[in-house]
């Protein structure tokens, strides 16, 4: 079954392309994965020999990694099967159709034992300015439309890997708060990121100046940080997994401990009163 098309990828490449072609695009986030990741893999005890990043920002993630192959985060990934002993995919997965889609391609271009870390903005990110466009956009014209991508909460997103076959998964988040002088500031850099509104479902007319007025006067209201400015909220979720391998560690099969728990700490077994017979 194809999925639902979520993102325009004409409109994504364009606004990318934009924001590379300033001055002084705004990368920070961008920049800071790329630190996460090397710290990250400097905790690995491996030495990765192929290697391949898949992001939407070839040049800072090849500065970063110069031994990778770099491919376009593209719905049909680049890669060649059981071909790659690392795989990172750098901040893009929150603009896939099909996130599963996107780790099973992954998980078939590892070798057996090969690592994946996919780092994306997760469900928190700019959740202050979801809220104040929807309800100025509903205030001012009875309607509402797409205007922030939806972004996968932690609790779900960390299911992801085992349904696409990952062994040893795991899921972190770490949120990233920014100050700016206002909601117009804020969607200058949001431009200056490639990260604007690329939905396909999106508003295809112009927004009427009202709406972000109002919106602008919500945002410093509900959401004020020091010096009058606004906060905003970026969390970034990192995914870890490894491609099955025998070597790995695997859980214990239920039941088939050799010792009591009460016993390895030395404590006392308290039966709980209506507790299930004994078997």
């Amino acid at each position: 079954m194809t999925p639902p098309q979520l993102t325009d990828r004409t409109a994504l490449n364009r606004h990318r392309t934009r924001a590379l072609a300033l001055a002084e695009p705004a990368l920070f986030l961008q920049e800071e994965a790329v630190l996460d990741v090397q710290e990250r893999l400097a905790a690995v005890n491996r030495r990765f020999t192929d290697l391949v990043v898949v992001t939407g920002f070839p040049a800072l993630w090849q500065a970063a990694f110069p031994r990778a192959r770099v491919v376009a985060d593209a719905p049909a990934l680049d890669l060649p099967p059981a071909s790659q002993d690392l795989i990172i995919h750098a901040m893009a997965l929150h603009w896939a159709d099909d996130p599963v889609g996107q780790l099973v391609q992954c998980r078939q271009a590892l070798r057996p034992d090969g690592l994946l870390l996919a780092t994306f903005f997760g469900g928190q990110t700019l959740h202050e300015l979801r809220a104040v466009l929807a309800e100025a956009e509903t205030a001012a014209t009875g309607g509402l439309s797409p205007r922030v991508l939806p972004m996968g909460e932690i609790r779900e997103v960390g299911a992801l890997l085992s349904r696409a076959g990952f062994a040893l998964p795991v899921a972190d988040a770490a949120p990233r708060h920014v100050t700016y002088r206002d909601l117009f500031h804020l969607m200058s850099d949001l431009r200056a990121m490639g990260e604007t509104n690329a939905l396909a479902a999106r508003l295809r007319r112009p927004t009427g100046r009202e709406v972000f007025l109002r919106a602008a006067a919500l945002y410093a209201q509900n959401y004020p940080a020091d010096g009058g400015r606004i906060a905003a909220t970026f969390e970034v979720i990192c995914l870890t997994g490894w491609c099955p391998h025998e070597s790995q560690q695997k859980p214990l099969r239920p039941g088939s401990a050799a010792q009591r728990l009460a016993d390895a700490l030395n404590a006392t077994e308290h039966r709980l009163s209506g507790g299930p017979p004994d078997r």
